[in-house]
């Protein structure tokens, strides 16, 4: 974690080389002086002669290298915090570099599928940054065993505030690992319908049909009930209700929902589209058309909808009857009169009146 000393590089003869070259320091920014600074002390915040840290004013100096507290043989200065942040922002960009590399440059030319690809990207990435972060801790001369106290506190913190999320971070392992759902499946879960496109540490996002990304908690999947309707392949069955009047030929509705969905290009062969008849209704005899599809998935409301438009259409040239529900009514005999006025009669009635 110690940065490198660039005090030899900087290092000049002390006569007229070392003042032209503080003279044209002199010119440098003072925040840039103190970011190049903060990179040649020694890990534990002390600078020594030679380095550019000496340019630094005598009371940032003393601040940078104020000790704040101790952590084991580690005294930690404001200065030793600063790299400590530098570092973790270079691990975490290693880390992205690192799992981006895996995953176009290696992952892609495999024939494992996406999610599996996905599930091992975020799975390397978990690795890179745990084994970066203990390298740095131990090369920063702090002992791992001074961090129990650390780990107890988050203990119960995990116990009290903490619980939600760590049981979502669990969660979100289990997914990477165990695979239920898959980068790319259509999923839905809490009433919430749409295609995984991101599995994160804390949540997973959804997007929906309506292009809208929903954030669900990973422990969502793995407590509550799940439809994967594409966990085994891309292909989806659709079921569209159709009814028509008692008077139509059965067999004849039967074809003509086949045919049908034997013209639409989306409509799988294998398996063939089939038509039943379901159940006789108090209105309508009612058929059921059943068709495969392996994209329409992020268009099915259209994709039904072109097909019942063009059932409608066929029907009408085949002047087979849609019917519509249909209610008896039956009066039953009374005592009571029923007064039967014209409309026309009586308001010309209030007119006079």
């Amino acid at each position: 974690m110690q940065a490198a000393n660039c005090a030899d590089i900087l290092r000049v003869p002390k006569d007229r080389g070392k003042r032209m070259f503080r003279h044209q320091t002199s010119q440098l920014p003072r925040g840039v002086l103190a970011a190049c600074a903060w990179g040649i002390g020694p890990g534990n915040g002390e600078w020594r002669p030679g380095s550019l840290f000496d340019m630094l004013n005598s009371g940032v100096r003393w601040f940078l290298t104020l000790p704040l507290f101790q952590m084991g043989n580690v005294q930690v200065t404001p200065i030793f915090l600063i790299k400590c942040a530098i570092f973790l922002v270079a691990l975490s960009a290693t880390t992205r570099i690192s799992k981006r590399l895996l995953s176009k440059r290696v992952l892609t030319r495999t024939k494992i599928d996406r999610g599996k690809q996905y599930a091992i990207t975020r799975s390397f990435g978990y690795l890179v940054f745990l084994f970066g972060l203990v390298v740095g801790l131990e090369s920063s001369g702090v002992n791992l065993r001074s961090l129990l106290v650390l780990g107890g506190a988050l203990g119960v913190g995990v116990g009290f505030g903490l619980q939600n999320i760590a049981s979502n971070f669990v969660a979100g392992l289990v997914i990477l690992f165990e695979q239920p759902i898959r980068l790319g499946d259509i999923v839905e879960v809490g009433g919430t319908n749409g295609e995984i496109v991101k599995i994160g540490a804390r949540g997973t996002w959804v997007r929906t049909f309506d292009n809208e990304v929903i954030i669900v908690p990973n422990s969502e999947f793995v407590n509550n009930r799940v439809t994967n309707w594409t966990a085994n392949d891309r292909t989806i069955r659709f079921s569209i209700p159709v009814g028509v009047s008692y008077d139509a030929d059965f067999r004849k509705v039967r074809d003509l929902l086949e045919d049908v969905a034997k013209k639409n290009p989306e409509v799988l062969a294998d398996p063939p589209p089939a038509a039943v008849l379901r159940t006789f209704g108090d209105s309508s005899v009612n058929f059921v058309l059943r068709v495969s599809s392996a994209t329409a998935i992020d268009h099915s409301w259209i994709f039904q909808s072109d097909l019942m438009m063009e059932i409608a259409r066929v029907f009408r040239e085949e002047k087979i009857e849609i019917p519509f529900p249909q209610r008896d009514l039956h009066l039953r005999s009374s005592d009571v009169p029923i007064v039967i006025s014209n409309r026309e009669e009586t308001g010309g009635a209030k007119k006079r009146a």
